[in-house]
């Protein structure tokens, strides 16, 4: 490994970690890049200019899609990790909403990010306790009687 090699790998590296917290923006990331290349002594037109180019917009998954979704469990594909409902997960843990997951990783709409047993679970109990039924005869009646 030749000298610029490692303080390139170096900048690399400490892009990589500062680009992986959530509330880091793109204009950030390129500006660290350019404060680390003029402290490091890297020259324009260096193999860092790779860093600052546009993320493809796809990544690739940790899991194969075809394994990303079982009954009790729906898998996230950035890390692989399993989980009944993937929403708070990936706010918390990867800073990303349902719809910037979906674009990631190019999934369509139908693609469930909860698990297929627990959907049915709670849309059962949802049923069972009468959820979505309004009467509107009841709140009439209930205002004749106040008013």
């Amino acid at each position: 490994m030749t000298k610029p090699d490692s303080k390139t790998e170096l900048l690399s590296t400490i892009v990589a970690s500062y680009a992986a917290r959530p509330d880091v923006d793109s204009d950030d990331i390129v500006a660290l890049v350019a404060k680390l290349s003029r402290e490091l002594k890297i020259e324009e037109g260096a193999p860092t200019d790779a860093l600052i180019a546009p993320v493809s917009g796809t990544m690739t998954p940790a899991i194969p899609l075809s394994r990303a979704v079982t009954e009790d469990k729906v898998f996230c594909l950035c890390c692989g990790k399993g989980f009944k409902m993937l929403k708070r997960h990936l706010g918390a843990e990867h800073g990303m909403t349902e719809a910037e997951y979906r674009a990631a990783f190019g999934l369509p709409e139908e693609m469930p990010l909860v698990a297929p047993s627990y959907s049915r679970r709670k849309a059962n109990y949802a049923r069972k306790v009468g959820f979505g039924r309004y009467s509107r005869e009841t709140v009439r009646r209930d205002d004749e009687i106040v008013g």
